[in-house]
């Protein structure tokens, strides 16, 4: 298992990346609020973090090298759980 505020803390850094779109930055720290709710259950948090990147990663309008980020990120959001 992980450590979500590392990986809330990963997201963060990469909404503030200036290539990133606004929307997708804003997606981002959403995610990496979701992490962080401690009064709810890890598997909870995980599991909102996650759709919340599906959704960026189904953006069609994100770069490719945006997209393997975002799926790097789930990927460790999922390791989590």
């Amino acid at each position: 298992m992980g450590n979500p505020s590392a990986v809330a803390a990963r997201m963060r850094d990469m909404a503030e990346n200036n290539s990133i779109p606004s929307n997708v930055a804003d997606m981002l720290e959403k995610a990496a609020d979701q992490l962080e709710e401690e009064d709810k259950e890890l598997s909870v948090r995980v599991n909102s973090a996650a759709s919340i990147l599906d959704d960026i990663s189904n953006d069609p309008n994100i770069k490719q090298h945006t997209r393997t980020q975002i799926w790097n990120m789930a990927s460790k959001v999922e390791n989590l759980d």
